[in-house]
């Protein structure tokens, strides 16, 4: 189960990579006032940007969600050695005479 989420929880990672650097910075409106990148959208000019608005939203949500998940599920899955010294030996130390 963990395998598949750190799987999905990737993939997800990727995709809003993806979907951010696809979206167009604040100052793109300036320049689309003066005739440049008006007419080469794909979407029209406001259509893109509520798609990739949307769809940032929700890949975001989703990556929350299996980050939880994954931190719940790994903390169940190490819940035996609660502690990082638990399964160390320790040794005697001799004091040093004088």
């Amino acid at each position: 189960m963990i395998t598949v989420l750190v799987i999905f929880h990737v993939l997800v990672a990727l995709f809003l990579v993806g979907v951010v650097l696809l979206q167009q910075g604040k100052s793109a409106d300036l320049a689309a006032a003066f005739g440049g990148q008006g007419s080469q959208t794909a979407f029209g000019p406001r259509g893109a940007a509520n798609l990739l608005t949307r769809l940032t939203t929700y890949s975001a949500i989703v990556f929350m969600l299996t980050s939880i998940g994954l931190t719940i599920l790994l903390s169940r899955a190490s819940s035996d050695n609660s502690s990082v010294l638990s399964g160390h030996t320790t040794t005697q130390q001799s004091t040093p005479k004088k």
